[in-house]
């Protein structure tokens, strides 16, 4: 069962209204990611117990940086997160890009069960997926400078990119930012006072001298 008062708290993280079904929905997908978590490591053993705060309201609060209707990519999607957070919360189409092929399955048969026909998945690296995005996230994936290389295809011009960091934050982006043009914002996390979310726009790779 989620903690008492989560409604409210996801509510105030993600500026999302936070229906009884929505819960309910994520409910059902922490069950079913706790199950799976048990036959591959989907997540960290150590953070089962804590895994509203450290992964649900974690993800959710990336909603409060994007447009209400905006198309999502979610590299390395993994476990779901923030992807399936996401798309419980805001209804927006979203694709999980991930890789390994036992965890994609796990993201398709997740997304059946849910009923999410706003969730798609590629299981393919990044680099081959194709289509463009308005907002581009990836929770532990690479370093940035990596990462904007790896993604840089899947963005426009105006596409936003909400990226959770831990406290490497100032460094990655301070690396990243010898080979690419960006706007760049470092906002403080709601769930941990260490961590950082990285939001970047006009995004562009500087020109080789």
């Amino acid at each position: 069962m989620p903690p008492s008062g989560l409604s409210e708290r996801l509510a105030e993280v993600s500026g999302r209204d936070v229906s009884r079904e929505t819960l309910a929905q994520l409910t059902e997908y922490v069950d079913l990611l706790k199950d799976a978590a048990a036959q591959q490591n989907l997540i960290s053993p150590s953070t089962l117990e804590t895994v509203w705060e450290r992964h649900i309201l974690d993800s959710a609060q990336l909603l409060r940086f994007a447009a209400t209707r905006a198309t999502w990519a979610d590299i390395g999607s993994g476990a779901g997160l923030p992807g399936f957070v996401l798309a419980i919360l805001s209804g927006s189409p979203i694709t999980l890009i991930e890789p390994r092929r036992l965890r994609a399955d796990f993201l398709v048969q997740t997304a059946q069960a849910l009923g999410l026909s706003n969730v798609f998945v590629e299981c393919a690296k990044v680099e081959r997926v194709q289509g463009q995005f308005d907002v581009i996230t990836a929770r532990a994936v690479a370093q940035l400078d990596r990462l904007l290389a790896m993604a840089e295809h899947l963005a426009k011009c105006s596409t936003l990119w909400v990226l959770p960091k831990g406290r490497s934050a100032q460094s990655e982006l301070a690396q990243a930012q010898l080979n690419w043009h960006c706007d760049a914002l470092v906002e403080q996390s709601c769930t941990d006072p260490e961590s950082r979310i990285l939001v970047l726009t006009r995004v562009g790779a500087k020109k080789k001298r």
